[in-house]
């Protein structure tokens, strides 16, 4: 997680904490139990959170001796198209959330990465990266109405739960449509034949 200034960090945000009643002793825990609406770009191309819409956050902050184990689930509905058919998806998620906010003067400054763990801006913390981590994460990229949508026929575009069982198209090469067309004329004269006899 990138590291970001303490004055773009806005406690009135939605998805940042201000751990300020969280005591920084080893085991004490706050739940933070949330509703916010979605931020914009919450998803896939193909499937995503409605910007706007709500968003539940079920958490709990423990104090542990390097920062803040944010812990919980992230809950809320998908709307989007499905990559077989282009038919309109709306369901729920409910995906589980765990992450570390370290404190500033930790340890963790030296002994990891600067995006392995996530920080604290002083008494704050800003959920939105990992919270977008946990629902994106789980999304499929090629999202399904349903596991056997049989999806669209690729020759005139109509769903197949809406054909025939046997459907099918005729696939001509079109050097050999003029003599197709001469077959069907000397068949005419022949069927005429036997129907006169």
């Amino acid at each position: 997680m990138p590291k970001i200034s303490q004055n773009h960090l806005d406690p009135r945000m939605p998805l940042v904490v201000d751990t300020t009643k969280l005591p920084r002793q080893p085991g004490a825990t706050r739940a933070l139990k949330r509703v916010i609406p979605a931020p914009a770009d919450l998803g896939l191309e193909l499937i995503s959170v409605p910007e706007g819409s709500d968003v539940e956050l079920d958490l709990s902050l423990t104090s542990v001796s390097e920062g803040v184990y944010v812990s919980g689930r992230v809950r809320g509905s998908l709307q989007g198209e499905c990559g077989r058919c282009l038919n309109e998806i709306a369901q729920s998620f409910d995906v589980p959330i765990a992450e570390l906010y370290a404190y500033a003067e930790s340890t963790t400054e030296e002994t990891t990465d600067e995006d392995e763990v996530g920080r604290m801006q002083g008494d704050l913390i800003d959920l939105e990266p990992a919270v977008r981590d946990a629902v994106v994460l789980t999304l499929p990229t090629n999202p399904v109405c349903r596991p056997d949508c049989p999806g669209l026929c690729p020759d005139c575009g109509v769903h197949f739960d809406d054909l025939p069982a046997d459907h099918s198209h005729e696939d001509v090469d079109p050097r050999w449509a003029a003599l197709r067309n001469l077959s069907a004329e000397a068949a005419s004269p022949l069927d005429q034949r036997h129907s006169e006899e």
